[in-house]
């Protein structure tokens, strides 16, 4: 018989998106060259139904071209979609400026944190948690710690994982403390079951 799951309440994840490129030039700029990327398939692979509660959320990173994937992949994995959560608008890493990303068609400079829950919803605990975050970019993919720190704020200290984490507790600034972690970046504190999907 197999170890029981730990389930979580709060589910916060930031996919490695596989993203489709049109030139050589736009290769040297896609992430594959920061971190290792999985396609949608393999992301619905995870069985993160197994590790979430029967009342859980999902907090899903996305990205405007993979905005469709999102949406897919959560309801993949047993979550209905509800609205955004946050917004965050990029600042260049110097200064207060806004930052000027890469895009096919404009410039992005913001990324989308998405709200699905599974089950009934958590109970709100705070009604002063606000949808927009203007604060500096970090290394590549790099979140900011403001959004966990608002996370708990709306949810309380309630059983959270982060997956395809890129940091630990113990990071400089880290607002990862009660946090299980799971990615290529970090030791594992979890493990999700893969299954396959037809």
């Amino acid at each position: 018989m197999g170890k029981e799951l730990r389930k979580y309440d709060i589910v916060y994840a930031d996919p490695p998106w596989n993203y489709r490129v049109w030139s050589d030039k736009g290769k040297g700029r896609s992430p594959d060259n920061h971190y290792q990327t999985q396609g949608l398939d393999y992301l619905k692979s995870m069985d993160v139904g197994a590790i979430s509660s029967t009342n859980s959320v999902l907090l899903l990173w996305a990205t405007f071209p993979c905005l469709q994937q999102a949406f897919e992949l959560a309801q993949s994995w047993g979550f209905t979609y509800k609205t955004v959560a946050f917004t965050w608008i990029k600042q260049n890493r110097n200064n207060d400026n806004l930052f000027c990303g890469m895009g096919y068609y404009t410039r992005a400079n913001a990324e989308i944190v998405l709200l699905f829950t599974k089950g009934k919803p958590l109970k709100r605990l705070s009604k002063g948690v606000r949808q927009v975050l203007v604060s500096r970019k970090g290394r590549h993919s790099e979140k900011p710690d403001e959004i966990r720190k608002r996370i708990v704020t709306l949810f309380g200290d309630l059983p959270r994982v982060e997956l395809f984490a890129r940091q630990v507790d113990g990071d400089k600034g880290s607002s990862l403390q009660g946090w299980d972690v799971f990615g290529n970046e970090v030791e594992n504190s979890i493990e999700i079951p893969i299954t396959v999907k037809i």
